[in-house]
């Protein structure tokens, strides 16, 4: 696949480039056309959430350095950052219970000499965790294709928005050619 054609302020920053001023200035036309103009919007469920709004304002400053901070992109960033939160939620939650087998498994002699529960149930405990366990590990890595999807997606559609950039003006007839032409 080809790479997208850069952006207008990226070849004005290079400094070097066979363009003229009207191509260049075609191209930042039509990709001012491409944008609502209105400021990337964040959702009040994504403000609320501590580890969303992390996300969305670090998204949101990477945005604005690429000049994309465009509301267009909004339902998509806010449901990404959500999902992040969520992910993270999970695989803290999984943490825990990982934790908690581990310590299980430590002091299972103890508890059994102890007589605090018996080896059956001992096993049934730490097939239960193990279960919880993987049932989250599940989860985080249905949540981790969801924001790989989005990711994709959302890189896909700035893309597209540059690669729908015209590359040129159009060429107006040569005069001389059409008067040879009969036109």
């Amino acid at each position: 696949m080809p790479t997208p054609t850069k952006p207008a302020n990226v070849i004005r920053l290079e400094k070097k480039s066979h363009r003229t001023k009207k191509e260049l200035a075609s191209r930042e036309n039509a990709e001012k056309a491409l944008l609502t103009g209105e400021k990337l919007k964040e959702r009040k469920e994504v403000k609320s959430d501590p580890v969303a709004h992390k996300e969305f304002l670090r998204i949101k400053k990477l945005l604005e350095k690429i000049e994309k901070n465009d509301d267009l992109y909004s339902s998509v960033i806010n449901r990404y950052c959500q999902l992040y939160a969520e992910c993270k939620d999970f695989e803290e939650k999984r943490e825990a219970i990982y934790k908690q087998l581990l310590d299980l498994q430590e002091n299972c002699q103890k508890m059994i000499d102890e007589e605090e529960m018996t080896m059956k149930e001992y096993y049934n405990l730490e097939l239960g965790m193990q279960k919880n366990l993987v049932s989250l590990d599940k989860q985080v890595q249905a949540k981790r294709k969801m924001l790989l999807d989005i990711e994709k997606e959302n890189i896909m559609t700035i893309a597209s928005a540059l690669r729908s950039v015209p590359k040129k003006t159009e060429k107006k007839d040569n005069p001389l050619l059409a008067a040879l032409n009969g036109s």
